[in-house]
């Protein structure tokens, strides 16, 4: 008798950590599986709120000059750049700066260099010179007054957008068409336009 419960215990000792283990492992999986998230999913409503307060004062000053409400400006740096909180300034096709503008359209297209889809082979010089920009045509702006349009200075980068957007006709009500001409996409406009709403609405 003293030697079979010997071995029924033993046996049971065997058994013990599987089922030891095996209760943290699926506690754990199931964890996991029902708090994971796709990336390309909706952010939740708190995290649509949190428009960086720096730049709000830059999206109302552009909105000031240009017409274009500040929550599409707001929306669209979101979309961009996650509020310049990319790794990189510059996309894979060479848009660039916290607006990802392509130089040809920041400088202008009339520039020699400028076809395809508009990344050109502008030098530095050219491309943060107002007088060039004015010569071929760019929406590039220098809104800082520092004698320097910048793809990559903030201020610059909104206000450049801004002018975009309301010659594309944001400022006179047709925000779909303004939207759809800054990157030429239908789902980008849904993306945009999603937290144009939610900034409108919630702010």
């Amino acid at each position: 008798m003293a030697a079979k419960k010997k071995s029924y215990k033993k046996k049971k000792r065997k058994q013990s950590p599987f089922i030891i283990l095996l209760i943290p492992v699926t506690v754990i999986a199931l964890y996991i599986l029902i708090n994971q998230h796709d990336d390309k999913r909706e952010p939740s409503g708190n995290y649509n709120k949190d428009i960086p307060a720096k730049f709000i004062p830059i999206y109302k000053a552009a909105e000031k000059k240009y017409g274009v409400p500040w929550y599409v400006l707001a929306a669209h740096h979101r979309v961009e750049t996650r509020f310049s909180n990319m790794k990189t300034m510059v996309s894979p096709v060479g848009a660039e700066g916290p607006m990802q503008f392509m130089p040809c359209t920041f400088v202008g297209w009339k520039h020699p260099s400028c076809s395809g889809l508009g990344k050109g082979n502008i030098p530095k010089k050219e491309k943060e010179n107002p007088a060039v920009i004015r010569k071929y045509g760019g929406y590039g702006v220098d809104a800082d007054g520092d004698g320097i349009a910048d793809p990559y200075n903030i201020y610059d980068a909104v206000f450049s957008a801004a002018n975009y957007l309301a010659h594309n006709g944001a400022a006179d009500g047709n925000l779909k068409k303004a939207v759809y001409s800054y990157n030429h996409s239908n789902e980008y406009v849904k993306e945009v336009l999603h937290f144009v709403k939610m900034y409108k609405n919630e702010f």
